[in-house]
């Protein structure tokens, strides 16, 4: 009797549709599942990590080895070693690799240039997604939760471009700190405010796109009194126009003296100094935090030894 019911159930057209159901239910839950477990997984290593990069990007002409003697004067009087990474990325988005970032680097330098690596506004908007694409591969491989951005020249104007159309993509889970842009002609070669060209007009357009959180400082070269070299000093000072009251805070610095042309700056001396001052992790306090905190641990011990 029991088996002539379970027969008559299997005839059942609506049982069959459910059975159909549980089992496309099933085929789909497993692997998502699977994938909701490793997201959050990768979520959890995320804001546990210590990483905190610094990436680079060039400005037009330039390689990933434009900042090589940069890199060699944070290097030369700090405790801790910056690691370097250097990416190129290709006109189709293909990413090249050398150099690594090491294990107990927290800190590390990663450079991002590109193949086609010419001026003009049409070349900074595909420079933009050739630095998202890498900027995708980097934050799923290295899991950091924050970063400082650093751009030299039109790699400012590059990072801006990011920040107003791509950032969002990251903003819930990776902070972009700090941006520093040194010789970044914001108007291009114009001199007077008053003649704002397209890519200045549409930075300003969409400026409410930058994170409130993020602190700005731009770094002209003073050559002369109207440019450094290269880059009239109105067109490196119309930065203020775009994050002026929009994030943070907005900070507008000039070099002046030896070595403050444009193709000087990134190695300039008063430069690295204001790159360490500003846009790294403050060294010394890290080592002050230690030392009191190896001063409290003594304390402790001799409050234990008195008892």
């Amino acid at each position: 009797m029991n088996m002539k019911k379970a027969k008559n159930l299997l005839k059942n057209p609506n049982l069959k549709w459910i059975a159909l159901v549980l089992l496309i239910v099933m085929v789909f839950a497993i692997p998502g599942y699977k994938w909701m477990k490793k997201d959050n997984q990768a979520r959890a290593q995320r804001m546990k990590s210590a990483l905190s990069p610094v990436i680079m990007v060039p400005g037009s002409s330039a390689t990933t080895e434009r900042f090589n003697q940069l890199v060699k004067l944070l290097n030369q009087n700090t405790p801790t070693k910056h690691s370097v990474l250097k990416i190129n990325v290709s006109t189709d988005g293909n990413l090249s690799y050398s150099g690594s970032i090491n294990k107990n680097d927290n800190e590390p330098f990663i450079i991002i240039g590109f193949k086609n690596n010419k001026d003009g506004y049409s070349n900074i908007k595909k420079q933009a997604g050739w630095l998202n694409e890498a900027f995708a591969a980097i934050s799923q491989d290295y899991k950091f939760n924050n970063f400082k951005a650093f751009g030299h020249s039109n790699g400012g104007l590059i990072w801006t471009y990011w920040l107003e159309h791509y950032y969002s993509d990251y903003s819930d889970e990776i902070t972009m700190k700090r941006l520093m842009t040194v010789g970044t002609p914001y108007n291009f070669s114009e001199k007077n405010i008053n003649h704002k060209t397209q890519m200045l007009e549409d930075f300003i357009k969409c400026k409410n796109r930058l994170p409130k959180s993020l602190v700005v400082y731009t770094v002209s070269g003073g050559k002369n009194y109207e440019s450094d070299g290269i880059v009239p000093e109105a067109s490196a000072a119309a930065g203020k126009y775009i994050f002026q009251n929009q994030v943070k805070s907005y900070t507008a610095m000039t070099i002046t003296g030896d070595k403050a042309d444009h193709s000087d700056l990134p190695q300039n001396q008063q430069v690295v100094q204001v790159i360490q001052q500003y846009l790294l992790e403050p060294i010394k306090n890290n080592q002050e935090i230690t030392r009191q905190g190896k001063k409290q641990d003594n304390d402790k011990n001799g409050q234990n030894n008195q008892n």
